[in-house]
């Protein structure tokens, strides 16, 4: 697996995954709609501020790595778009509904737990129960043309162990061999809530300058 995402790379694509499945007569998306979907106060972890500009940049981007094309429409003067990133007749990226419903809470939340993500996913397909949810998550960790998604160490006092995606935006750590000599991932020192969201918003920090710096934009203040 060679896919390569940043941050807004992922919040971009997760959203038009969402809006697809959750409200397809609204899909595919203007710049505008998809702004607000980017920026969503539900649904989203972190939740973000950006401008049309920045995302108008990521679109561009992701059209480049054909994973987003511009769809016009008669009588329209308005750009829309989709994505291409998978179960589409331009790759070979193909997900069931199960795994595609996680690989998109993962790329709009982050790392989740199973419960979350059962939870959470419910709204873009149907899981019987949790067993259902770690077995999507043990396939998409398993598939020779991925793997697509990790486990994380089970952090203090917590009874699950998060997942999450591979597809390059979050920090994931390196892998380490657990007591039981299971592969697992490593959590950032400390292993708190507090830590985690400080490396989540730097990367985002990161993205977003490297995005006013291409488009000539002053640092933010």
């Amino acid at each position: 697996m060679n896919i390569e995402l940043t941050a807004l790379e992922t919040r971009v694509l997760g959203c038009l995954i969402e809006k697809e499945i959750t409200t397809p007569e609204a899909y595919p998306l203007s710049l505008n709609a998809l702004t607000n979907a980017c920026n969503q106060k539900s649904n989203r972890d972190p939740v973000l501020d950006l401008g049309e500009t920045e995302v108008q940049a990521v679109i561009d981007g992701l059209i480049r790595k054909f994973h987003v094309a511009e769809q016009g429409g008669y009588g329209s003067r308005v750009p829309k778009y989709r994505h291409r990133f998978c179960n589409t007749e331009y790759g070979t990226l193909k997900f069931s509904a199960q795994e595609l419903a996680i690989v998109c809470e993962l790329f709009l939340r982050g790392p989740q737990t199973p419960g979350e993500l059962r939870s959470r996913a419910s709204r873009m397909a149907s899981f019987a129960d949790a067993a259902q949810v770690e077995g999507a998550l043990e396939g998409l960790a398993a598939r020779e043309d991925g793997p697509f998604v990790v486990r994380l160490a089970r952090e203090p006092g917590k009874r699950e162990c998060r997942y999450a995606h591979l597809f390059g935006s979050e920090p994931v750590p390196v892998e380490a061999q657990a007591p039981n000599g299971e592969a697992t991932a490593v959590p950032p020192a400390g292993g708190d809530r507090l830590a985690r969201l400080e490396a989540r918003v730097a990367v985002l920090e990161a993205a977003l300058a490297d995005l006013r710096e291409r488009l000539g934009a002053p640092p933010a203040g």
